[in-house]
């Protein structure tokens, strides 16, 4: 069975990862496949854990590849510490792609909050469309994540480190340092 873990990003995908990386009977990765275009795109090994926040762009394709037959989960954090996390990367990723291409135009730093708060809203009602008739699914809280952890290694019955998985949501991984915004290098260059 594969696994697929969608989210926003900024909300403990790569710490997923991180923990997932205990497990025995199913291989890991994040963002393995985000620069292969085409088919390609959604081949995945079997028992293969996929964390990717991109795929929340993908969810039609990725329906007509693996539909009812993989477990899904919805990675979430606290949507107000997620659009804080994006504003500080703002002039780059996938919040640039969503300001500049889906917003179409520069947006001034004032707004940049409220369109990263907008993505999420996108981002977390495709997702919740795209699960609604899905057997195989949980909610994960990245503030509620070792329980959740605990209830995600038990239903897709997995094998390994359990402890070890566990203590990797101890670790700040991928976390945005104080102070860093690539919103000046944004609006300067483009």
């Amino acid at each position: 069975m594969n696994v697929f873990v969608l989210s926003t990003g900024r909300c403990g995908s790569v710490t997923f990862d991180k923990a997932c990386c205990h497990i025995s009977n199913y291989s890991s990765a994040h963002e393995s496949r985000a620069r292969i275009l085409g088919d390609g795109h959604f081949e995945y090994p079997a028992n293969h854990i996929e964390i990717d926040n991109r795929l929340s762009w993908f969810l039609g394709r990725l329906d007509k590849v693996y539909g009812q037959d993989a477990f899904y989960v919805h990675l979430t954090r606290d949507m107000e510490r997620v659009a804080n996390s994006y504003k500080k990367r703002f002039g780059s990723g996938i919040i640039r792609g969503y300001a500049k291409g889906m917003m179409m135009g520069r947006h001034p730093k004032s707004v940049a909050k409220e369109l990263c708060l907008d993505y999420c809203k996108t981002v977390n009602s495709n997702i919740e469309l795209f699960l609604k008739d899905k057997p195989l699914k949980m909610d994960f809280a990245l503030e509620n994540a070792e329980n959740d952890f605990s209830q995600f290694w038990q239903r897709i019955a997995a094998e390994g480190d359990f402890q070890g998985a566990l203590a990797e949501w101890k670790v700040s991984h991928n976390s945005s340092p104080d102070g860093f915004s690539l919103f000046k290098l944004f609006s300067k260059n483009e």
